[in-house]
């Protein structure tokens, strides 16, 4: 039996949209749960940088790694650009996640 691993890169923003966070994980739901509840002290504890606007998936490691740093490499706008092409919105899609809330540490 194989066992296929998926990564996840992802924006995360605040109430308003001014400040933009990019990041890798292999558990998405867990690190959402983490960054809501502060538990990792950094840029997106500092900022309250709590909002899910985008994230891909991918079961490759290394291009998640890569993808991650190309983003943050971007410009402001470009990075606008890229969630509004998914999510016009900015949308929280945290709240589509499976019981992100509800778990514990």
């Amino acid at each position: 039996m194989v066992f296929i691993k998926n990564y996840y890169v992802y924006l995360l923003t605040n109430w308003n949209n001014r400040v933009i966070y990019a990041g890798v994980t292999n558990d998405l739901n867990r690190r959402i749960y983490e960054h809501k509840n502060k538990l990792i002290e950094g840029f997106s504890k500092k900022y309250n940088l709590t909002k899910l606007v985008y994230f891909e998936e991918t079961s490759d490691i290394n291009a998640a790694i890569a993808r991650e740093k190309e983003i943050k490499k971007w410009r402001r706008e470009k990075k606008d650009k890229l969630v509004s092409q998914t999510n016009p919105n900015w949308q929280d899609l945290s709240e589509g996640l499976k019981d992100f809330s509800l778990r514990s540490k």
